[in-house]
């Protein structure tokens, strides 16, 4: 699990996304000798802090955000968020600024954002909130599950993959931006007909904690049938166990790919979280496990 809470403890709120990428691509170079196939890498200022990996001859990607919900300094000690986080006053934030390490406490005041940083904090410098990691013997809980555990369920896929993409996107909570110019990439180069949406999504009436993991029908955005019909029977013949859901809100990647000018299908696979985008998210042990089976099972017989 250490490479979990590495991920966990590394700051990407979305348009910085730079320290993470890094630890990535470093993590990938030294860990790749041991996996089944050596992917060919692509990352680098032309696809700005996204990293592709090419594994034989693909077919299929996987694509996880790599990056996090936060907030970010404004005017007069305001803040604005970026992406959707929880507004939890008294919250402890944590960033780095031309003048160094700070922490603070986020302020609301009817419905608006502020900190409670001594001194002034400089324009633009992003917050994110303080880490708290609490590992249980059911469940792991923390700050940036949403989509850490993604990343993660990733990284595994890539320890058994021959043949697939694993792509590793920005900006996904913040309205998206990097998977135009991925796909283009990937439809110009090694083209694929298919694609898998390693996140995370809510605990709700009809998607709960230890009991699967979770395949979208729907949420905001809806899939093609045919492809769903393809997934649902490979998932019962997997028999890993599984739970469905549909949903009328809520996006991802995938939305970015049925957006496209490319017939890409599309499924959304991952973990049912407590808490979202708040500082104590919420996520069986369990899940995580059979999501990371899961895409290692679908990744293999797409």
């Amino acid at each position: 699990m250490k490479i979990l809470f590495d991920l966990l403890n590394s700051q990407s709120v979305s348009g910085d996304e730079g320290e993470l990428s890094q630890f990535l691509l470093e993590y990938i170079q030294k860990r790749q000798k041991h996996w089944k196939v050596r992917p060919i890498i692509y990352s680098g200022e032309e696809f700005h802090d996204c990293i592709l990996l090419k594994f034989g001859k693909p077919s299929t990607a996987l694509f996880a955000h790599i990056d996090t919900i936060g907030f970010m300094t404004r005017y007069e000690n305001q803040l604005i968020p970026v992406g959707g986080p929880e507004y939890i006053d008294g919250a402890f934030l944590v960033g780095k600024d031309s003048l160094g390490d700070i922490r603070c406490r986020l302020k609301v005041e009817d419905d608006q954002l502020f900190h409670d940083f001594p001194r002034a904090i400089d324009r633009g410098t992003y917050l994110s909130f303080e880490q708290n990691v609490r590992l249980g013997e059911e469940s792991i809980q923390a700050a940036y599950l949403d989509n850490r555990l993604g990343v993660f369920t990733a990284l595994k896929v890539c320890e058994t993959l021959e043949d697939g993409w694993v792509i590793f996107s920005t900006y996904e909570e913040h309205g998206g931006g990097s998977m135009p110019f991925l796909l283009r990439f990937i439809q110009e180069n090694y083209p694929i007909q298919q694609a898998l949406i390693a996140d995370i999504t809510w605990a709700t009436e009809g998607v709960r904690p230890h009991e699967g993991v979770v395949i979208s029908l729907r949420d905001k955005y809806i899939p093609r049938k045919k492809f769903l019909n393809r997934i649902l029977d490979l998932a019962q013949k997997s028999e890993i166990p599984f739970q469905l859901e549909v949903e009328a809100y809520g996006g991802s990647d995938g939305r970015e790919v049925q957006f496209s000018s490319y017939a890409i299908d599309w499924c959304f696979v991952g973990a049912a979280e407590e808490n979202v985008h708040s500082p104590d998210e919420k996520v069986s042990l369990l899940d995580l496990n059979l999501m990371i089976e899961m895409h290692q099972y679908l990744m293999k017989n797409l």
